[in-house]
């Protein structure tokens, strides 16, 4: 019997097997995370285009948000052409974002004073009411509440 069976074919897989039928045709269908609730595909393409082009204008969180509502579209490579180049953009922009923001953020915390010297002082924010002169009359204004 086990001559038979050819050793290069995995007697688990079956070749016929649809792989989760249910999502694979919803995301054939619509291109947002919401299915039929959500937008057709003509209001997607512009909805898609314009998070896609305010994301460039100091929002790039549109791009999270872009990626995130038209999901169907970014995790299948062969739905809805028309949409995909701003989706997939839009994740690119936001992959480039995080990693700029991300290494700003911890170049200020790891490295902070001993990394910028003396200039630190001038480029932290948590002094910037003693410059001000704005700590006494905190300090005043919380004296005078009554407990």
């Amino acid at each position: 019997m086990e001559s038979s069976q050819n050793p290069n074919t995995n007697p688990n897989s079956n070749p016929n097997r649809i792989q989760n039928p249910v999502s694979s045709q919803i995301a054939a269908l619509w291109p947002t995370i919401d299915a039929s609730l959500g937008l057709s595909e003509e209001e997607s393409v512009s909805y898609a285009r314009r998070f896609y082009k305010f994301g460039f204008a100091l929002l790039p969180f549109l791009w999270a948000v872009n990626c995130f509502y038209f999901w169907p579209v970014l995790r299948d490579s062969h739905s809805f052409p028309r949409i995909r180049p701003y989706i997939v953009g839009s994740a690119i922009g936001f992959a480039i974002f995080m990693a700029i923001i991300s290494s700003w953020a911890l170049t200020f915390s790891i490295g902070g004073e001993r990394l910028f010297g003396p200039v630190w002082n001038k480029l932290v924010m948590y002094n910037l009411a003693d410059k001000l002169g704005l700590t006494a009359a905190l300090l005043r204004f919380v004296d005078a509440i009554p407990n």
